[in-house]
């Protein structure tokens, strides 16, 4: 039995990063809107994501540059890493970031929030907790992700972890199985091995992160087992709990069948959409295999009807601007009742917090393939001699730029090495700008930078294309190696 009923122009459902984007938006064209929200205010990115995760990067960081000092004749004396400490700035600082997101929220009207958990009861209704039932002219999915857990990792118990629980722990692991080479998995490894945890990484069909280079995968899978265990294809036997914590039997490419003991086993293996829950069979949309209503990414609509998506319960690009500009292209569009219109869709851009870092900008090298049918060249540059990466000691890494043939238009990159994050945005520029390799390369690059390394690609892809000269080994011009 409902104990109250409204009617209004738009609901939304969802408080994240695409749910506030699409209020904000919706509330330009209609005060008669609510926002609907089941679980705590504050976004993924905020509590479990991007933000604690890069705190206790930074801590890793820290120690691993004072581990390497030795290396400009700098020795910091005796090293001690205060796990409590390190975990203690995690939890505090990820809170000040959540409260500034709560003080958002805290800033719409009453009346315009429902708390409470919400399903279709068909395409135009919504029962909010058995108590609200809200009628919608128009209505904004924006109700996030999960972690996805494999059935096979719960016989570890209460052993297994996501990265919700890392965050909120007291003090770091003494050990950790990490179940999925993606970008959680990575940066949490390899952040946990360099604070001082014993870590193994497990992953399946080869896949390192976001990338699909082969050359920069390879490149990257080598770097990361310099530090820590990384099977990218592992075959894993058995998890058993124990007393002393996990058991994990797999199969070591030296040594063979092995069995080692974990404290905890982080389950990084992907996150999956909050759709299950929402009553979706009863909203009259059309589903694609997963389950998860079929829609247009550039106007966020289902089909032809009153019903958009956003964020990360599409499962598209799971990543905090996607989800800003999916809101707020929803939004617009559920809270306007006139013509439904096409919002701008950034060049795709991503970036993995490892160090190295990982960049992907533009179309992959698949989609290079499929698009061009071979009509295209790659360039590349090796960071280990380039000028700058070797006076800082960050002479690691590969970046790998991709070209048309016949227009020499720059299409995207791939990308493993240093300051991957600011190299990635003049790239991911470059390719919404539908710049020529040759337009980039009329650019202005300073001396010594990092930035010359993607100089030294841009003209070895330039010469392929057979626009530029061949390559200059060591020139004077552009500095040793870069």
């Amino acid at each position: 039995m409902t104990d109250q009923k409204r009617k209004v122009d738009v609901a939304i459902i969802g408080t994240g990063t695409a749910g506030m984007g699409a209020y904000k938006a919706a509330r330009d064209h209609t005060d008669n809107l609510v926002i609907i929200e089941g679980g705590p205010y504050g976004t993924t990115c905020a509590r479990v994501g991007c933000m604690p995760s890069k705190l206790l990067i930074a801590a890793a960081d820290a120690a691993h540059d004072m581990k390497h000092a030795g290396l400009f004749g700098v020795y910091p004396g005796d090293m001690r890493i205060d796990g409590r400490a390190v975990m203690e700035r995690v939890r505090r600082e990820r809170d000040r970031f959540v409260s500034f997101v709560l003080d958002s929220v805290q800033g719409f009207p009453e009346d315009h929030k429902v708390n409470g958990h919400a399903r279709f009861i068909d395409p135009h209704r919504l029962l909010v907790d058995d108590r609200i039932e809200v009628e919608a002219e128009r209505i904004v999915i924006a109700t996030g992700s999960r972690s996805n857990i494999p059935g096979f990792l719960t016989a570890a118990e209460d052993r297994l972890i996501v990265n919700d629980d890392l965050f909120d722990m007291d003090d770091l692991p003494e050990s950790v199985a990490v179940f999925g080479p993606g970008v959680i998995g990575l940066e949490l490894g390899q952040a946990l091995s360099r604070l001082g945890v014993r870590v193994r990484m497990f992953g399946v069909s080869g896949a390192v992160g976001p990338l699909q280079d082969t050359s920069v995968r390879d490149y990257a899978l080598k770097a990361f087992n310099e530090e820590f265990p990384l099977d990218a294809d592992s075959s894993v036997s058995g998890i058993n709990r124990t007393d002393s914590g996990v058991n994990i039997t797999f199969t070591d490419p030296v040594k063979g069948e092995t069995t080692e003991t974990f404290e905890y086993l982080l389950a990084a293996t992907g996150r999956r959409p909050n759709i299950d829950k929402l009553g979706i069979e009863n909203a009259d949309l059309e589903l694609d295999d997963r389950g998860v209503p079929v829609y247009d990414r550039f106007t966020m609509q289902c089909g032809n009807s009153h019903i958009y998506m956003a964020g990360d319960v599409s499962s598209d690009l799971p990543l905090l601007h996607e989800a800003s500009d999916e809101g707020r292209i929803a939004g617009n569009n559920a809270g306007f009742q006139g013509k439904v219109w096409a919002g701008l869709r950034r060049t795709p851009l991503a970036v993995v917090f490892t160090d190295p870092q990982i960049a992907t900008v533009g179309l992959s090298i698949n989609q290079v393939e499929e698009q061009c049918q071979g009509r295209f060249e790659v360039g590349e540059v090796s960071f280990e001699g380039q000028g700058r990466s070797r006076v800082i000691g960050k002479n690691k890494g590969l970046l790998r730029v991709y070209g048309e043939q016949g227009t020499g238009l720059f299409l995207g990159a791939e990308m493993f090495g240093p300051a991957a994050e600011h190299i990635g945005h003049l790239l991911a520029w470059a390719v919404q700008k539908r710049m020529t390799v040759s337009d980039m390369l009329e650019m202005p690059f300073y001396h010594p930078v990092i930035e010359e390394g993607v100089r030294t690609a841009l003209r070895d892809l330039n010469f392929k294309l057979r626009i530029g000269p061949k390559m200059v080994d060591r020139c004077m011009e552009c500095g040793p190696g870069s």
